[in-house]
């Protein structure tokens, strides 16, 4: 025989009283004593400093006690939510088919690991993809929105042959994040996002050969890394997700080549929005530019001297979460030596392919 057990649903509040009952109890046994015990009725000073002393000092070790009782189950909060948010948005792979990868984030909340920003790469038959985006708003109220795009991408990414059907996968996935009516447990809503939310995504396919297809939604363009930085502007792109639908003819951009040693900046515009306290703009381009004059490093090296300028020009203070990601082209060709193109050649952008 299987016996069923049932489980009462646990009283809301009662954990939160948990902390107060020590206290409470000292309380009333102080009060009991003063009433009681003929001790606190002397009137001589030893015997009144005596007895403060002792409450003092056992009212100290009752509030040490619930303070580290606070700290341990603090520090147990913020393991399962930094763990959680990890597994949203994981660590991008130092290397994929011949690309080197960095990436990071920096959340405009104090204590959060992920923000209103995303990025992913991965490696498919038809090439590496790489997504970047920015949901509106920022911080942890985003985080839906954020998993609804990032859990279409990294399965639609294997299965769409083309940059146009994968980006009409993850527009399809956001109108049901965003019409999924609030759920009410009693408690808090659940995770139905607003109508007006939106995200900005730039989508790219780095080819075997080099090649770069782009699909670019309402976000900043990247940067060219070489011997110089310039951005990689193809045209006008298109409204964020969830902003207006889908056209019915997606301009897929096919840039030139990504040559070896080169490299691809990716940015949320929240480093190009950052300002300093005198309400100066970030100058992105600029510090770009220098790293790029510099010897070759590494994209983790190249995200972290960005991330400290960005820190140093705001003071540490931002408004807006912030995303970098880097891929650089690590593939060099048998029997070949190739260097990335000089400063100012012209790099022209063919006709955009048949979108799928």
């Amino acid at each position: 025989m299987i016996r069923r057990w049932s489980r009462r649903p646990r009283r809301r509040g009662a954990g939160s009283l948990a902390p107060l009952a020590l206290p409470t109890l000292w309380g009333a046994v102080a009060v009991m004593w003063k009433l009681t015990c003929p001790l606190a009725r002397q009137d001589d000073m030893a015997t009144r400093i005596a007895t403060s002393a002792v409450f003092f000092a056992v009212g100290t070790g009752l509030v040490a006690g619930i303070c580290r009782g606070l700290r341990r189950e603090l520090r147990q909060i913020e393991a399962i939510a930094q763990a959680a948010q990890r597994v949203l948005l994981r660590p991008l792979p130092p290397r994929l088919d011949g690309l080197a990868l960095a990436g990071t984030q920096l959340p405009a909340v104090r204590g959060a690991v992920v923000g209103g920003d995303l990025y992913e790469a991965v490696a498919t038959p038809y090439g590496v993809r790489v997504i970047i985006g920015d949901v509106r708003g920022h911080g942890l109220a985003a985080l839906g929105a954020v998993a609804a795009v990032l859990g279409s991408f990294r399965e639609a990414a294997y299965e769409e042959p083309g940059l146009g059907g994968l980006l009409r996968r993850l527009d399809r996935a956001l109108q049901r994040y965003l019409g999924e009516p609030p759920r009410d447990d009693g408690a808090q809503a659940g995770p139905g996002g607003s109508a007006e939310d939106f995200v900005t995504v730039l989508l790219l396919d780095i080819r075997r050969n080099g090649d770069v297809l782009v699909l670019n939604c309402g976000h900043p363009w990247p940067y060219r890394i070489g011997h110089d930085a310039e951005p990689l502007a193809t045209g006008v792109p298109l409204p964020p997700l969830g902003a207006f639908p889908l056209p019915d003819t997606l301009p897929v951009r096919r840039c030139d080549r990504l040559l070896p040693g080169e490299a691809l900046f990716l940015h949320t515009d929240g480093a190009a929005e950052a300002r300093d306290a005198d309400g100066r703009f970030f100058p992105l381009g600029e510090v770009l530019g220098r790293a790029a004059g510099r010897v070759p490093r590494s994209p983790a090296a190249l995200i972290e001297e960005v991330r400290a300028a960005l820190l140093a020009h705001t003071d540490g203070h931002l408004d807006d979460d912030v995303a970098f990601v880097v891929v650089r082209d690590d593939r060099v060709p048998a029997g070949r030596v190739l260097v990335p193109a000089q400063p100012g050649t012209a790099r022209p952008v063919r006709p955009a392919p048949s979108p799928r």
